[in-house]
C-alpha cells in the first residue's frame, strides 16, 4: 500500500480480532497496521466498484429509457423521411 502520510492512531478491537491480525502479520511478514489498512483498502475499493456499478446501471437504464421513449419519433422521422425520397 503506498499512501502520501501515515498517521498513527490508537483504535479497540475484540482479542480474536487482533489475535487474527497479528497472525496474517506473521504469516505476511508484515506488521498488524498493514493487515489492518489492506483490510479497511479492501473494503473501500469494494464499496468504490458497488457505487460505481450502481451507477452505471442507473445511467443504462435511463438511457434505455430515453431509447424506448424516442424509438417513436425516430421511426416517424425515419418514414417521413423515406416517403420524401421516394416521391420526387
Amino acid at each position: 500500500m503506498t499512501t502520501s502520510s501515515v498517521q498513527k492512531v490508537t483504535i479497540s478491537l475484540p482479542q480474536t480480532l487482533l489475535e487474527y491480525a497479528d497472525r496474517r502479520a506473521a504469516q505476511n511478514k508484515s506488521s498488524r497496521s498493514q493487515v489492518i489498512s489492506e483490510a479497511l483498502a479492501a473494503i473501500k475499493t469494494k464499496e468504490e466498484e458497488s457505487l460505481a456499478a450502481e451507477g452505471y446501471q442507473f445511467y443504462a437504464q435511463e438511457a434505455a429509457e430515453f431509447a424506448a421513449a424516442s424509438a417513436g419519433g425516430a421511426a416517424a422521422a425515419w418514414t417521413a423521411t423515406e416517403g420524401a425520397g421516394h416521391a420526387g
